[in-house]
């Protein structure tokens, strides 16, 4: 049996610190980051995706950034497929992978070998059922799930409208039932030998503060005039997935002149913050994933003492 290829991950939640943390680490063992963020891979889409500067690009090499236009529809599989390939292309060279970001969903199907629930676009199906939980009420759909997945239906509370619907959306785009899938998802044995540390604040203000500080630097960097530049080329419009990227979409309204900049700049922290609970929340759940405390007593720890604790979480 061939030797699984060994890769590294720094994950958690924005403005946490994790692409500083990867570019060190990457610098001290001959390492090469391959990004794991849905919105990074779009081109001119820099500001609103805190995407690495030219001169940490410079100094390590990175992977998955500006991979194609931002018109253009990216999914979960076109990113397991090149982010795999870029894995095999390090390894070949002895260079260590590093795999850094936030989009959990991405990194859950590459690590399962890209298996995963269906990433299509199932948005028709998606409209439907939710226009008929409206309509039906939610004994209809919740029924109706019973009949073809009971597993799921016993798991979900009826009134969980976003995951009946989930459920049903599943089972129509592809004919299996999610309990199976989740089952099978379990069995799964990874392609790889992966070792993924996750950053947490205990303190949730702390990041919280990190996160409003993010924010206005990019307003300060330009990051209406890059919204303004993308909407001009017709990006939003061709594409919803970047229409739904936060720092973007709040900006638009200010840009059309439905709310002011100082409203949107207050929409797009909030939206930020609660962006950043959600990506906790993900990788909390899962197992793979050991974590590192950044902070202590309400403070961000010393830069060296991440990293070394990081090197001794992957035994490094």
């Amino acid at each position: 049996m061939d030797q699984k290829i060994k890769i590294f991950a720094v994950v958690g939640p924005t403005a946490s610190g994790k692409s500083g943390l990867a570019l060190e680490l990457a610098k001290r063992h001959g390492g090469e980051i391959i990004s794991c963020d849905s919105m990074q891979i779009y081109k001119r889409m820099n500001i609103g995706t805190a995407k690495p500067t030219a001169e940490e690009q410079s100094e390590v090499r990175h992977h998955l950034i500006d991979v194609v236009e931002p018109d253009v529809a990216f999914s979960c599989e076109d990113y397991v497929s090149l982010a795999s390939a870029a894995i095999e292309d390090c390894a070949s060279r002895g260079k260590m992978p590093i795999i850094c970001g936030g989009t959990g969903l991405y990194l859950d199907a590459l690590l399962r070998g890209g298996n995963s629930a269906p990433s299509a676009d199932t948005s028709d199906i998606r409209r439907e059922l939710t226009e008929r939980y409206e309509r039906e009420g939610a004994d209809a759909l919740h029924a109706e799930l019973m009949r073809v997945d009971p597993e799921s239906a016993v798991a979900i509370h009826k009134n969980n409208a976003k995951r009946v619907i989930r459920a049903l959306e599943i089972y129509y785009s592809c004919g299996v039932p999610k309990s199976l899938l989740d089952k099978q998802s379990k069995e799964l044995v990874s392609p790889y030998d992966a070792s993924v540390i996750g950053l947490r604040y205990e303190n949730r203000d702390v990041l919280y503060g990190r996160i409003e500080r993010r924010v206005d630097e990019m307003i300060a960097e330009g990051l209406l005039e890059e919204t303004r530049a993308l909407m001009s080329e017709g990006v939003f419009e061709k594409n919803k997935t970047a229409a739904q990227a936060i720092g973007y979409k709040e900006l638009l309204g200010a840009i059309r002149g439905e709310n002011s900049l100082e409203d949107a700049v207050a929409e797009l922290k909030t939206a930020t913050r609660r962006y950043a609970k959600r990506q906790m929340t993900w990788f909390s759940a899962k197992d793979y994933v050991r974590w590192l405390d950044v902070e202590l007593g309400g403070e961000v720890k010393r830069f060296e003492e991440i990293v070394n604790n990081a090197e001794k979480l992957f035994s490094l």
